[in-house]
């Protein structure tokens, strides 16, 4: 157990001051660093509380800010890494390069579209196919009011999820926005890895 040292009294602070002021230093060319002042007592200030705007219960109120803190889908996408060649990304990206299968998810629920999702890869991925089309949409705005927010395209948010999940994330080399001559965020290139 270590001892926490006692604190020094002022007549002990100026019988060292004597004796340290008649001390040669060894290296008078190092600066000596002088031993800080203590520092005087302050009480804490206490701030005043923010006052809350009036409102009433039921009340709509515009939101200033996003309140999500999850990265939108486009913010994670981007800032995932780039596993495939960098000119090749760059040109699926700007649209340059030629889907060689599509699916079109439109109006299909979630149940229905994932098992479609999962046979159009391991298809395309048994067929030699390198680049692919997934259209999910945009989705669409719901008219509910509520007070839990409902993101906008389940598909167009969950396909990306399903493409790094087994059986899929084997396949799957990189993930990105279509670009929109292929139908921008309501779509997604999937740039598969070389069949062995």
């Amino acid at each position: 157990m270590t001892r926490r040292p006692r604190p020094i009294s002022p007549e002990e602070r100026e019988l060292w001051q004597k004796v340290a002021r008649t001390a040669h230093a060894l290296h008078p060319e190092h600066p000596v660093k002088a031993e800080p002042a203590p520092k005087p007592f302050a009480p804490e200030v206490l701030r005043p509380r923010t006052i809350l705007p009036a409102f009433r219960v039921g009340e709509a109120v515009a939101a200033k800010q996003r309140d999500d803190l999850a990265p939108t889908l486009e913010e994670a996408l981007a800032r995932q890494t780039v596993r495939m060649d960098s000119a090749a990304y760059r040109s699926m990206t700007r649209g340059r390069l030629k889907p060689e299968g599509r699916i079109d998810l439109h109006g299909m629920t979630l149940a229905e579209a994932r098992p479609e999702l999962v046979r159009f890869i391991l298809n395309a991925h048994a067929e030699g196919r390198r680049l692919v089309l997934v259209i999910t949409g945009k989705g669409k705005r719901k008219d509910e009011p509520g007070p839990i927010p409902a993101r906008i395209g389940a598909l167009r948010h969950e396909v990306p999820h399903w493409l790094s999940q087994p059986p899929l994330r084997p396949l799957v080399l990189q993930v990105a926005t279509a670009h929109l001559k292929h139908g921008g965020a309501g779509a997604y290139y999937v740039y598969l890895r070389r069949a062995r």
